[in-house]
């Protein structure tokens, strides 16, 4: 059962909470259950890239627009929302402090999933 998009005419976290959306994770349904591809490998325990998509106004590290690497598990569920202009996002909160590094380009998720990688995994 899908669930329809909340919709939102702004939304803004407290102090100096970030949300972000455009996190992408490797997953595959089975019999509606999601999963991951890794099979629990360590190449699923990493860090995240996201985009932040609003900023609490304590919040002076980043900005609207830039991409930060966030610490693994250091986010909230994601949730459906439709802008007024009909775009659909999914975002998700993260603490300041789960923030790794700071991107003002899309960085190559590889980079992050290769760096954990050992031959031996």
């Amino acid at each position: 059962m899908a669930l329809n998009p909340i919709k939102v005419k702004g939304i803004k976290p407290v102090r100096d909470h970030v949300i972000v959306t455009d996190m992408e994770f490797d997953q595959r349904i089975v019999n509606n259950i999601i999963l991951l591809k890794d099979d629990g490998k360590s190449q699923g325990v990493r860090p995240r890239w996201g985009k932040v998509y609003a900023i609490g106004h304590e919040q002076k590290d980043v900005t609207i627009g830039q991409w930060v690497l966030i610490d693994h598990g250091r986010w909230t569920r994601g949730v459906k929302i439709e802008t007024p202009d009909g775009q659909i996002h999914t975002i998700r909160r993260v603490d300041h402090k789960d923030i790794l590094m700071v991107s003002d380009t899309r960085p190559n998720d590889e980079t992050v999933r290769d760096g954990i990688s050992s031959p031996n995994a």
